[in-house]
């Protein structure tokens, strides 16, 4: 009989630690939904944007690219952007460096 007594407190105390070791990661967990909320999120919708802006141009758009250079679309392809920046002068930009387009 003190055996079995024994056994059940054995068990009841073991169940006990598995519940501790839960709660002790518990702010972790929270600390990780919490980055992913701040940090992914945002960063995950501004991709988007640029993505379906980089799939929006087109022929004549007048744009920025991320080294301040302000010119038109002459031509492009799935990779490249020539731009007109002065009168006959064009320059060829792949389309990951266009930071934005001007309204």
């Amino acid at each position: 009989m003190t055996g079995w007594i024994l056994s059940a407190t054995a068990t009841q105390s073991g169940a006990e630690t598995v519940a501790g070791g839960i709660i002790g990661f518990l702010p972790m967990i929270i600390l990780l939904v919490v980055f992913w909320f701040l940090v992914y999120v945002p960063q995950k919708k501004q991709q988007k944007q640029r993505n379906e802006m980089l799939a929006s141009l087109k022929k004549g758009d007048k744009i920025v690219t991320i080294g301040g250079i302000h010119g038109e679309i002459v031509e492009f392809d799935d990779e490249d952007v020539k731009l007109r920046v002065a009168d006959k002068v064009e320059i060829k930009f792949s389309k990951s460096a266009i930071a934005r387009v001007k309204k």
